[in-house]
């Protein structure tokens, strides 16, 4: 499917880059190891949030198809940015080649850090428009209408994340070993003919592809109803006669219907002409005889609504492990480049310890897809086996164990620094980058569950019109997943200052951080969060189910 070619080569061009680049930020423009850690989480996290209007613009005014190809364009432009700053000496600032991690170098500054942020950030605005229309796209070619066509959207957002990993197994070896040997702007160079690749490539499915028409602003549906629903609580609240009625001669004479599977049969909700009882304050936004024309909903909008706050607390509790996915690019990779990277003789860059948990994923996927799932839909005789839900799960549950497995091997690698007497040295530690692994590998199985997970859940679950800026809500996971990140770490720094303590996450030298304690409190956080999401997943109901489940309040 030529929708998953174009993934491997566009996360390629991206994770190429993202996943050394607080290196490169480090080592080349001068940054101290914690604001490199920041200066990416935020980059990230841009790139991600900015899904959110690429799949808004898709479900409102233009398609999937052209997002795409409008977003691909603007990642070009920053890349070559990026390569030009790269190559050109004039816009670096002076190299530095220091012995000793107590002497600083001079930091980008002014102009040259000027175009150094507006590659970044055109780069961020190209991969969110990506991120956003891509996977709903390839949703989109699937019959929901039919069983087969279920199975094979689900096998879609498998082998999506599949081809994520594809595209990072290149990038973490082939690409960043480039970076690392041949120079950053041979990097910076193969990212963007990747990206430039990738647009004749999808092109050639013009013909054949299915894409959804749009029907206008999902977002101006949600404040309208939640617009008229707040006036008219404010405008009959005093008033005797309370009882809210339904006009339904607003609402659509012809029924839809959705076909989702869940539970063992596939079956189909009804949206009813008057909106259930669930939610006594937006039914409100259907009463009788609406001063306001404008504020006028129908049934069905105000059920849509309902269904999107239904998904939020999901959203929010998917945030935590996001945060602890962002480390896997910043402070993990640094700790890496402090340790002995050599396996047999071949010296292994730190930017690819990606490549344990990518291969992992990559070996999982397919076993998960034609092995655990039609196993467990022999065992449940349910449609999905797995519910989105519990897939999610048990990637949360990963995540504490992840954060846990790091915190142990920190405290190893700085008890070998202190022995062996280079806590202040650049030389490598008498450690294996090995140990580091592990915390890739409970990540990296926490991620191949959560994010196929999510991004079926949302597309699934959420209103036909807003179905690309629902799926977006994934990648906003994890845009917010990263500026926690970055917000924890400026926060625990100020405290740590306040009460005489050194700061945990200061300084040029890793060595003398707190990286376990940060650690720790990610683990206790995790585990929090997972108790929040426990709480929420149970008393979900799914779209296809909600009907013959809820009792109204009379």
């Amino acid at each position: 499917m030529k929708i998953t070619v174009v993934e491997v080569l566009e996360n390629l061009a991206f994770l190429a880059n993202a996943s050394n680049l607080v290196l490169y930020l480090s080592k080349f423009m001068h940054f101290s190891p914690s604001s490199s850690a920041n200066i990416v989480t935020n980059f990230m996290g841009t790139a991600f949030l900015l899904a959110l209007l690429g799949g808004f613009l898709a479900d409102a005014f233009l398609t999937t198809y052209y997002i795409y190809l409008i977003s691909a364009s603007i990642e070009v432009m920053g890349l070559l940015v990026l390569t030009i700053q790269a190559r050109v000496t004039s816009l670096k600032p002076p190299a530095c080649f220091s012995a000793s991690t107590s002497i600083s170098c001079e930091q980008v500054d002014g102009r040259k850090a000027g175009v150094l942020f507006a590659g970044l950030y055109l780069v961020a605005l190209g991969v969110g428009g990506i991120k956003g229309s891509l996977p709903p796209h390839g949703a989109e070619q699937f019959d929901e209408k039919t069983l087969q066509g279920r199975k094979q959207r689900s096998a879609f957002f498998n082998y999506y994340v599949f081809c994520l990993s594809c595209g990072a197994l290149i990038a973490v070896t082939l690409v960043v070993w480039v970076e690392d040997n041949k120079g950053w702007q041979w990097g910076f160079g193969v990212s963007t003919a990747t990206i430039l690749l990738s647009i004749p490539i999808f092109l050639i499915g013009s013909p054949v592809y299915r894409t959804k028409v749009p029907i206008g602003s999902p977002i101006t549906t949600i404040f309208k109803v939640l617009a008229a629903a707040a006036y008219n609580t404010y405008r009959f609240r005093n008033s005797s006669n309370s009882a809210i009625g339904m006009d339904t001669s607003r609402t659509s004479d012809t029924t839809e219907t959705r076909d989702q599977g869940e539970g063992g049969n596939t079956k189909r909700m009804e949206l009813c002409q008057t909106p259930e009882e669930s939610s006594r304050f937006l039914n409100r936004a259907v009463k009788n005889k609406t001063a306001n024309p404008v504020l006028e909903c129908t049934a069905e909008q105000v059920e849509e609504v309902k269904i999107v706050l239904r998904i939020l607390p999901i959203f929010v509790s998917t945030i935590m492990l996001n945060c602890c996915l962002a480390q896997l690019s910043t402070f993990s990779v640094q700790q890496a480049s402090t340790m002995n990277t050599d396996l047999g003789s071949l010296k292994v860059p730190p930017a690819s310890l990606p490549v344990f948990p990518v291969i992992f994923i990559m070996v999982l996927a397919p076993i998960y897809n034609h092995a655990i799932i039609p196993f467990a839909r022999r065992v449940t005789k349910s449609e999905m086996g797995i519910t989105h839900l519990q897939r999610i799960g048990t990637g949360l549950a990963l995540s504490v164990v992840a954060m846990a497995v790091a915190a142990l091997v920190e405290t190893k690698r700085k008890r070998v620094a202190a022995d062996s007497g280079l806590v202040n040295s650049t030389e490598p530690l008498p450690i294996t980058f090995l140990w580091i692994a592990l915390q890739y590998l409970f990540l990296g199985s926490a991620d191949v569950f959560t994010l196929a997970g999510m991004m079926e859940f949302f597309f699934t679950e959420a209103p036909k019109s807003m179905r690309s800026l629902a799926t977006s809500l994934s990648w906003a996971s994890l845009a917010m997943g990263y500026y926690l990140s970055s917000v924890l770490v400026s926060l625990i720094n100020t405290i740590t200052r306040r009460y005489g303590d050194t700061p945990w996450l200061f300084g040029s030298n890793l060595n003398n951080y707190h990286l376990e304690r940060f650690y720790w409190l990610m683990c206790v956080l995790s585990g929090l969060n997972m108790l929040h999401y426990l709480f929420w997943a149970n008393r979900y109901k799914y779209s296809s189910t909600r009907k013959s489940l809820s009792q109204p309040n009379s």
